[in-house]
């Protein structure tokens, strides 16, 4: 047995998918696909000075709910986390997570995390899944192993059927320049190719759907359309190539409804800060005298003047939140936040605290930026009323969340 090898008994899951168990010297050990309070044997493949993280080799007393996984990648595919874990458990363990985020890292005593919202599909449920490419061409994943390398698969549960009967259809040959392939859903499918050579690659198509090449944001149109339609609460979402939409189109709706409910029904001024397409704001605009939507992405942009174009009180500015905001001469009423996995600049944070709205509402998709974000309007004189947890992402670790902050 290698010297890095050791027994742990695991005590507890970890935001980022991981378990955490205790080396004999006390340090916290982080190992995937264990379960609280199995004994696992592990290989030890980044040893530091407070921790370490090591790779599972065996399980040597299952915890009682650990079942097995539907896929035979799981393991090996770093897509999926808890395939193991009945989904009731699931949602059981993301809430603790979300609630142990808020504690440890945004001191926040005792938050009112709600019980999270079931997704109505714990597979077919992705309408965007991204493929990379393996040295022969074919569609794969990448490995949790160090370092990663992109394997082939065999099967996938994730993605809505439309897009499971196409990708094991792909096939490219070596050397393309290719770095990326996406299928996306919605009343038709999309093909996008991602690299960084602006050479658009050969392709024989044998499926009629649309094929976008895109590098360095610059699209360029190989068959179809530049851009699909999702249809959100019968409200149809003109989405670019390269604008990012919400993964599972039925909690995306779960997602709407939930701000609806938290946002009053007649509203003077309205920030939509990171707005993307219009999600929110669609059926946002109609309750308001004024809406003001912030957007970096030039490709969401041009998608949110397509889908608000209805609309003639809706303002939109393309640029950083971080510049827009701290400029604005706006006391709005409300404030809807859904802000990337890296959270709220300082820059923005500071000129929304300025700005004194009597409700702010963060869409998040991390934990531990909320966390950090969260302790800082409670610091700018907000009280966190509410959390709901909303399962986005079933068999996976990430955690989508709306929180609700009011002005004391």
């Amino acid at each position: 047995m290698p010297a890095n090898t050791v027994e742990i008994t695991v005590t507890t899951l970890t935001y980022g998918g991981e378990a955490m168990g205790r080396l004999p010297d006390g340090r916290a050990c982080f190992i995937p696909f264990a379960l609280p309070g199995e004994i696992v044997r592990a290989c030890i493949i980044d040893d530091r000075k407070n921790f370490a993280r090591a790779e599972l080799l065996e399980v040597i007393s299952p915890a009682p709910e650990r079942i097995t996984p539907r896929c035979t990648h799981f393991g090996k595919c770093g897509g999926c986390h808890y395939q193991h874990l009945p989904y009731a458990a699931q949602l059981n363990a993301k809430r603790e997570i979300l609630k142990d985020q808020l504690q440890r890292i945004g001191k926040i005593t005792n938050p009112n995390v709600l019980e999270m919202i079931p997704a109505p599909a714990e597979t077919r449920y992705r309408n965007n899944i991204q493929f990379h490419l393996d040295e022969t061409g074919k569609p794969g994943f990448m490995t949790t192993g160090f370092p990663p390398a992109v394997f082939p698969i065999n099967e996938c549960h994730l993605p809505e059927n439309v897009l499971n009967d196409l990708w094991p259809q792909l096939a490219f040959e070596p050397g393309t320049g290719i770095e990326r392939v996406s299928l996306r859903a919605g009343h038709e499918a999309m093909l996008i190719l991602e690299s960084d050579i602006l050479q658009t690659p050969e392709l024989e198509l044998e499926s009629e759907i649309s094929v976008v090449h895109l590098a360095h944001e610059h699209a360029v149109i190989m068959a179809g359309d530049d851009h699909i339609i999702i249809p959100v609460l019968g409200r149809p979402f003109h989405v670019s190539a390269g604008s990012f939409f919400q993964v599972n189109t039925q909690m995306a709706e779960t997602m709407v409804n939930q701000v609806l409910g938290l946002l009053p029904e007649n509203i003077t001024t309205l920030l939509d800060v990171y707005c993307g397409v219009g999600l929110f704001s669609a059926f946002l605009a109609p309750r308001c005298r004024q809406l003001i939507g912030i957007e970096l992405s030039p490709s969401a942009c041009e998608d949110f003047a397509i889908n608000l174009d209805e609309f003639d009180h809706v303002e939109l500015y393309e640029a950083p939140a971080e510049d827009v905001l701290p400029a604005l001469d706006v006391s709005p009423q409300a404030i809807l936040l859904d802000p990337p996995r890296a959270g709220l600049e300082k820059p923005a944070l500071d000129a929304i605290l300025e700005m004194q709205a009597p409700i702010i509402v963060y869409v998040s998709c991390d934990p531990s930026t909320l966390a950090r974000d969260a302790s800082r309007l409670i610091a700018g004189g907000y009280d966190l009323e509410k959390i709901t947890p909303i399962d986005m992402f079933p068999q996976t670790y990430h955690i989508e969340s709306i929180s609700l902050f009011d002005k004391k």
